[in-house]
């Protein structure tokens, strides 16, 4: 009887262990073991944010690392009057809350724009700004929507005397950039000039044209100085290490078995992102991307217009009068390598968008230059099936992973969460002057 018992319980536990084996190798098939071969422990350790090397100066800014600077930036950023109603700022679309995205698939100012509000978080980084480039600065960037009928929809005539008549503001310019300009002849510098477009403000764009090629000039440098604060506060906004850069921390340092850091789900999903992936061909370095451009078949808008993307952008970018090499860069022309030997044409640019970098990408959504994608299911989706462009030529080829595969890159890229490196005091608005708070 007790053999019989014995036997019962051996074979029990016979079955039970077989049964582990088969579930492990099961597992170990579909979730591989987390070491590392030499040749992906080195490309894992090319995405730690400990290799980004510290933020160098901005030639072309010789204010964009003065702490006045930052601090006019700040209250210029969320400052709604710096728009042609009163209500748009610059905060209005790049909400600190948000990543500095506002969670829409087109951003919306005065107007809906084309594209949607990317994040600026990091672009201090990177040589080009905007979906297709057509700035090389954070100052140049900053002042592009100032202007557009779509976003603030103000002028830089109507800017300028804000600065002359806020005593807070004059004062903070001045101590920057010497002594403000005398604008009280009303017949040389209007309330509101500026080269904005003649067919949605007609009196703006007059106002400016009749103005002397010396006053448009002198309106012109107070308004770059305006993007050069501003571009200031900005670079502040830089992500904080993630989970994911303490794994490639030890992996660095030299563990192929590194910590349980991040769960199985998340380093399969590493290995697909360095490997049958080729996300990593594109999105690579500390901030995971190579600040190039590419044409992804993002779907089309329907009823809009082919949004032609770089290859417009690229020449916007060498015209720009707030460029590097222009007369209100502070940068010497040998210090704007980027621009002058930027690629203005070939098949490659047509319908080619910025390659967007992936820290705190779980929380930009929607997805693409115009949102089109509306979560990072979709964004999965898209990579997978490799549609063909309307115009172009992509480098994508289909996937065809599976369903768990493709949750399992999505589970990675929540690794690459963080908060910022900056005190919070600076995600917040301001306290108000008295002397705005008597003006609204």
């Amino acid at each position: 009887m007790i053999r019989k018992v014995l036997l019962s319980f051996a074979t029990s536990i016979f079955a039970g262990l077989l049964a582990f084996g088969v579930w492990q190798w099961i597992e170990s098939t579909r979730f591989p073991a987390p070491g590392w071969t030499p040749l992906e422990a080195l490309t894992i350790s090319s995405l730690w944010l400990g290799n980004l090397p510290p933020l160098g100066p901005d030639p072309s800014n010789a204010v964009a690392d003065n702490p006045d600077a930052i601090r006019f930036g700040h209250q210029l950023f969320f400052d709604t009057r710096f728009s042609g109603n009163g209500q748009v700022a610059c905060a209005t679309c790049h909400q600190p809350s948000k990543h500095f995205t506002d969670g829409a698939a087109l951003a919306t100012g005065m107007g809906i724009t084309g594209r949607s509000s990317p994040s600026i978080v990091g672009t201090s980084f990177h040589p080009f700004i905007f979906w297709d480039g057509r700035a090389d600065g954070q100052w140049a960037q900053a002042l592009g929507p100032m202007e557009s009928t779509a976003e603030h929809g103000g002028s830089r005539m109507q800017y300028a005397h804000l600065i002359a008549t806020d005593s807070d503001y004059r004062q903070q310019y001045e101590a920057l950039f010497g002594v403000f300009p005398d604008l009280s002849d009303d017949a040389r510098f209007p309330a509101r000039a500026g080269p904005v477009d003649a067919k949605a403000n007609p009196e703006v764009a007059a106002a400016w044209d009749a103005m002397s090629d010396a006053d448009r000039t002198v309106v012109s440098r107070i308004y770059s100085n305006i993007g050069k604060s501003i571009a200031a506060y900005e670079r502040l906004m830089q992500s904080a290490p993630s989970r994911f850069d303490q794994y490639a921390k030890e992996i660095q340092d030299g563990d192929n078995r590194p910590s349980s850091i991040l769960s199985r789900d998340e380093v399969a999903g590493l290995r697909l992102f360095i490997g049958d992936g080729r996300c990593i061909e594109c999105h690579n370095g500390p901030l995971l991307s190579n600040d190039s451009f590419h044409n992804v078949g993002t779907p089309h808008l329907k009823g809009k217009p082919f949004d032609f993307g770089r290859s417009i952008g690229a020449h916007q970018v060498v015209k720009s009068e707030f460029n590097c090499l222009s007369e209100y860069s502070d940068a010497e022309p040998l210090q704007c390598a980027e621009l002058r030997f930027v690629k203005r044409s070939g098949d490659d640019l047509t319908g080619s968008f910025k390659v967007p970098g992936l820290r705190n990408v779980t929380k930009t959504a929607p997805y693409m230059h115009a949102g089109q994608l509306a979560d990072l299911d979709a964004v999965m989706e898209h990579y997978n099936d490799a549609p063909v462009p309307l115009f172009g030529h992509t480098m994508l080829t289909k996937l065809e992973f599976e369903p768990h595969q493709l949750q399992q890159m999505i589970d990675f890229l929540h690794a690459l969460d963080s908060d910022l490196t900056v005190d919070p005091k600076w995600l917040r608005a301001p306290e108000q002057p008295l002397s705005q708070a008597s003006t609204q």
